[in-house]
């Protein structure tokens, strides 16, 4: 897709991965809709990306409710991309976790990521063009201990991504899942005891940094890619997982959170 002149909305977009994606879509020539809950991050974004050149504007919302996002799909015109990076949520064995922890978490990404994009979906599909992209954490495809509230809110944002696809197969809609490795943003600033839960095992597949993930996801779009893991460690987890599922479940369990 060509993306000069096209309109990108973007969630989770006042900082890390959806603030670098909202830049560098609006640096191929697109206009640029952020969606976040921080006006004043937002705010700073907007101007970052205007004193490029670019061309963007701000919606504050909260995309866990339901309400806000039908208003936020009145206020803004139908996009060319999708991008549905929003995400929360803790890693937390299930019994640590209170059921607000668990709404909250399934609220965003999962169900955020569906409703916005059930908004914009029939009109996409009666002009006959558009791109939805996901974007992913790598326990949709490896499993870790200790995080059953957010790795279940992903595999449902997967079982979601890959449903889209069939179901939008030769209608001019593409859809594209982007999983990085684990990300230099503030994630784990925002969640502390996060970062030790990682496995050992999985430390060994190198930190990617938002600017990065940026880049795939641009050019997920661009090449109309339906997926991208990277970097390549990752990917090598991932195919271990399927041909040597028990092997790979046991050194994730042997090296990650016990209690």
């Amino acid at each position: 897709m060509q993306l000069s002149g096209k309109r990108v909305l973007v969630t989770g977009a006042s900082q890390g991965i959806g603030a670098e994606a909202a830049f560098r879509f609006a640096a191929h020539g697109a206009h640029v809709d952020l969606v976040a809950r921080s006006a004043e991050l937002l705010d700073l974004q907007v101007k970052r990306i205007t004193e490029f050149g670019g061309s963007a504007k701000a919606h504050v919302a909260d995309l866990a409710d339901a309400a806000q996002i039908r208003t936020l799909a009145e206020a803004v015109d139908t996009p060319d991309v999708l991008v549905n990076n929003a995400g929360v949520g803790r890693w937390l064995f299930l019994d640590e976790c209170t059921q607000d922890d668990l709404t909250t978490m399934t609220a965003v990404p999962f169900m955020a990521a569906m409703l916005l994009t059930r908004e914009f979906l029939g009109a996409m599909r009666s002009r006959g063009s558009g791109w939805i992209v996901t974007v992913n954490s790598p326990v949709s495809r490896l499993p870790i201990p200790g995080a059953v509230g957010y790795q279940s809110a992903r595999w449902a944002l997967r079982g979601l991504t890959a449903s889209l696809r069939l179901d939008l197969r030769g209608t001019g809609v593409g859809v594209s899942e982007v999983v990085p490795g684990k990300v230099s943003s503030e994630y784990f600033a925002n969640n502390p005891g996060a970062e030790e839960r990682i496995p050992a095992i999985a430390r060994l597949i190198p930190t990617v940094t938002p600017e990065r993930v940026a880049v795939a996801i641009v050019d997920a779009v661009r090449k109309e890619r339906a997926e991208h893991l990277f970097p390549w460690q990752l990917k090598a987890f991932e195919l271990s997982g399927r041909l040597l599922p028990g092997l790979t479940s046991y050194l994730t369990w042997k090296t990650g959170t016990r209690r």
